[in-house]
Order: C-alpha cells, then structure tokens, then sequence
C-alpha cells in the first residue's frame, strides 16, 4: 500500500498541486441566508396572503431603489443610526442601503409632489444588526408595508391599518396575538407631567421601549443611571408605564389629574378614544390592547403607533417559539414627509410593516415539527410514455399543453420507463400523468393517470386541456 500511495503522490506532484488556488469558505454573509425551494414556497404562501389583503383594501404598489444618498437617510431612525450600512464612494455619491421602506416612501413623495396615496412595497431592507437568525432577525429581510398618505379625518385612516394587522395575522394562523396601542403625544405628555427634560424625551422614549423585554428594575436603572434622569421622576413614569387596557383605561386617563392637564396627552387620549370607536365597529377590540409602555424606537412617529405581538404558545413546541415577539408595527408619522420638502409642506401618513422573517420563521418551525410535505412546484401533468421511441410524441404533446397554459413537465430521456415516470410524480406531487402509447395514438385519445387513487381514464385528445384544468382546480 506505501508503495502505491508513494506512486500516486508523485503523479499528483507531477500534475500540480492545489497550491495555486485561493482556499475560499463558502458561506453566505453574517446576517443573511438561502432559500432553497421549499423554504420559497413556505415563503410565497405568506406574501400572496400578504399582497392580496392590500390588495383588497385598495392600495396601489410602488418600489424605490435598495440604496440611498446617504444624506436622505442620515437623521430619521435616533439611536437606530449606527445600524445603517453605508457604501463605499463609487463615483461621486455617498450612498447606504436602505434601513426601512419608509423614509424612501417619503422621500418619493417629496420628490414627486404627492400628497395622496395609499401604496404597498415589499422589498429588501438592511441593518447592520447583531443577527438573532433562529428569531428570524437578519441584516438583509423582507419588509411588507402598507402605508396611506393624505389629509383625512381622524384616526380612519389609522383604524384601517389595524384592521389590516387583524386580517393578516388571523389569516396566517400564527396562533393567539394582541395589538399594542399608543400615542407619542400621550407617551411625550406624560414625560412632561412626569418631570423629563425635553432634551431627553427620545432618549428615555428608547428605555420604556425595552420594557417587553426586560423588567421595570433595569429600565429604571438606565434611566436614572445611564440616562441621567431623576429618580423621582422615572417612578412617576413608572406609574404609568405599567398600565394597560381598552377604553376604560382611555377614560380613566383622560380624568387623570395631571395628564387631562396636558395639551399633547389630552389630544392623544381623545384620538385614542376615536380609535377605539371605529375599531369597536370593526369588531376587533378583543386583541386590541391600550399599552402605554409601547414606544416604538424611531424617531419619526408622531402620533399612534402599534405594534402586534405573537403570545407564547401553548404547545410542544414552546422552546422554539419562545420569545418571538413582535410580527407588525407602524404608526403615524406626519413631520417625515415635510422633512425632505424644499418648502416644508407637510404630507400626514400612517402606515403598518408586516415582519415577513419572524412570521416565516414560525411557519418553517411548525412544518419542521408537523414533517407536512410540501410542494415546491405547481406541475399539474407529467407527459410520459409507456414504450420507447416515443419522444417526438411527448414533444408534441407537452408543447400542446403549454401553449395552452397548462403545467407540465415531462422527463429529460428519450425512453425513461413508465415506473421511473410514475415514481417521479410521487416524489414531486404532481397529481396527473398523461401517458402517450401506440395504442392511444390510434384511438387519438391520452391515457389520464391519477396519481393518488392510480385510476386511469382515456380522455379525447381534444378534451385534455379541459379534463386537466377541472380536476387541478383549486377548490
């Protein structure tokens, strides 16, 4: 054996070694993955879900380009900032990959004088974030946005987009979920009546929003610790942080005698109280819950926000789903729009983000745990042959069968055998074959096979673009 191996070494040497080319790890980059097929098709069930409920609340579809001047993006997110990525200078401009699909959507606003739309965009956004990838968070993911710009009444608008976060979520069956609500003027309100300098509104603003992650203790102490802020003053928000509930809260608030004082939080109360109302007719106040430690970390919402999360859930499956927190969130954002106007005129806006990745990642988790096959093409015949010589035949046939819309495949051999034809329809999912013979031929009619109950039926060749359409139709 050393003999041979020492032969085969010097053949080796002989020829060249490896030496010469680049060691390279084949990885894809920190942050970000493949999908493979049937991830995609978990994937594409989600946004048609997704697009077809925009679709029905009457919203027109726009996209922008992934980058940015960086100018346009520099001052819109607060302490989110350092996640943004910017892009070395190619040619004169300084640019960075979009951090959301908001601010490029007032961007285009500004820029095309629009000052009424109801507009959907779903693309990728970038973050420059330490990724949690089993939780479904990335540095390059999908954001779903629906978004309505214009001068309306009050608080319509806003109940819309909720409603929208209802459908979608019932609809996706991700389990039990509540909707947080809030105000930035009752939250800014009640900072005020709180004792917060102005100058640390946003900052402490960024504090209360870790309150669904850690406990009342540690937000406290970044307050009055890193923040600065007077111990007195972080336990009077702390009275009202910790409250939570529907319209009786809105109420009982509202006679609150320090913050009905209020200008901002009496404003954001009574619109809240609208809110309800139209949420009331809606019939959806059950998962809807008035929260005042949401904050939402970004800079521009002015006034409602939300945000939709996912409740643990009661089954085997809990460690995987633990802590998967927030699916949707949006607000109301008014001063965005004038910040990008030459003249500053001002475009009202609200509007909601479906987190497509963590809804995915529930969804992949729960095939994964229920081993349900999936499909990962739409095939609706396979054209196959049961004796040889009869490629020409299948050519004509499948080509038939395309033209006239239909999904079909056929195998890449001259004369694969029927079984090898048969299996290939197991493993795929493909429900039909169309078998072509001589004797068929003859008779001018297609063997029809159904692959689940193996049932065979002779269909007239003229018939068979109907006959295959009625029985793959969607129920």
């Amino acid at each position: 054996i050393a003999k041979e191996v020492a032969k085969l070494l010097e053949m080796k040497a002989q020829l060249g070694g490896d030496e010469g080319k680049p060691k390279f790890v084949l990885k894809t980059p920190k942050g970000t993955r493949d999908y493979g097929p049937k991830q995609m098709a978990i994937r594409e069930r989600v946004f048609n879900a997704i697009i077809s409920c925009f679709k029905r609340h009457g919203a027109e579809v726009i996209d922008t380009p992934v980058f940015e001047l960086k100018e346009t993006l520099t001052g819109k997110y607060g302490e989110d900032s350092k996640l943004i990525y910017d892009l070395k200078d190619q040619g004169g401009e300084l640019l960075s990959l979009r951090y959301d699909l908001t601010v490029p959507f007032a961007r285009y606003l500004a820029m095309n004088k629009i000052t009424n739309i109801k507009r959907y965009h779903i693309a990728k956004v970038y973050r420059r974030d330490n990724p949690a990838m089993t939780r479904g968070r990335y540095r390059e993911f999908y954001q779903c946005d629906f978004d309505i710009a214009g001068q309306f009444d009050p608080m319509i608008p806003d109940a819309e987009c909720l409603k929208i976060v209802h459908e979608i979520l019932t609809e996706l069956q991700l389990g039990d979920f509540v909707i947080k609500v809030n105000d930035r003027r009752i939250l800014d309100g009640m900072f005020a009546v709180c004792g917060v300098p102005d100058n640390k509104f946003r900052t402490i603003c960024s504090s209360v929003d870790k309150l669904d992650k850690v406990p009342w203790e540690e937000v406290r102490s970044e307050m009055v610790g890193e923040k600065g802020l007077s111990p007195e003053a972080a336990d009077r928000i702390g009275e009202y942080v910790q409250l939570h509930g529907g319209l009786e809260l809105i109420e009982q608030l509202l006679q609150d005698p320090k913050l009905s004082q209020n200008k901002l939080a009496k404003e954001g109360l009574g619109d809240m109280k609208l809110l309800f109302e139209y949420l009331t007719l809606f019939g959806i106040t059950g998962k809807i819950s008035f929260d005042l430690s949401l904050a939402r970390g970004l800079d521009y919402y002015t006034g409602v926000i939300f945000e939709a999360v996912l409740l643990q859930q009661q089954n085997e499956h809990v460690d995987e789903l633990l802590g998967v927190g927030s699916v949707a969130g949006g607000g109301r954002y008014d001063g965005l729009v004038g910040m990008f106007d030459p003249k500053g005129r001002k475009v009202p806006c609200v509007g909601v983000s479906i987190g497509i990745e963590r809804i995915f990642s529930i969804l992949e988790q729960r095939l994964e745990a229920t081993e349900e096959k999936i499909r990962t093409t739409e095939t609706q015949v396979l054209v196959a042959s049961a004796q040889k010589k009869l490629l020409e035949e299948r050519l004509k046939l499948i080509s038939e069968l395309w033209d006239a819309g239909i999904k079909a495949e056929m195998l890449y051999k001259k004369n694969p055998k029927l079984l090898n034809q048969l299996q290939y329809c197991e493993d795929t999912g493909i429900p039909l074959v169309a078998i072509v013979g001589e004797q068929e031929l003859k008779d001018g009619v297609v063997k029809l096979r159904i692959v689940a109950s193996r049932e065979e039926v002779n269909i007239c060749r003229e018939n068979l673009v109907e006959e295959i359409r009625t029985r793959t139709s969607q129920p």
